[in-house]
């Protein structure tokens, strides 16, 4: 199992904007064969820094996602409006392993 962070740093006048189309992608992307989560978490303290979380149950199931057309849709509606390049951080699942376990 894979997860990665992904950091991004939104304009501030686009906050709103990023989270609905972000949404929309997350929508779609927890219906990918091998997504096991998804989400949009955002900094209480300063709202411009989002975190998405991704799990999926392998690598391949991770690249696939970056060639579905809502990912691409949401790659190129989303590039304006961030304050500096997103940074995605992989990671590996040490525990729970099983989806049971979740």
């Amino acid at each position: 199992m894979i997860v990665t962070f992904v950091h991004v740093f939104v304009l501030e006048a686009h906050i709103s904007d990023f989270i609905e189309a972000t949404i929309e992608n997350q929508k779609k992307s927890v219906r990918e064969p091998g997504n096991l989560r998804f989400d949009i978490l955002q900094d209480a303290a300063d709202p411009a820094k989002l975190v998405l979380y991704e799990a999926y149950e392998s690598e391949e199931a991770s690249a696939a996602h970056k060639n579905t057309s809502h990912y691409l849709v949401w790659r190129d509606k989303v590039a304006g409006w961030m304050a500096q390049p997103r940074q995605g951080i992989k990671h590996t699942i040490i525990y729970p392993t099983e989806k049971s376990q979740w």
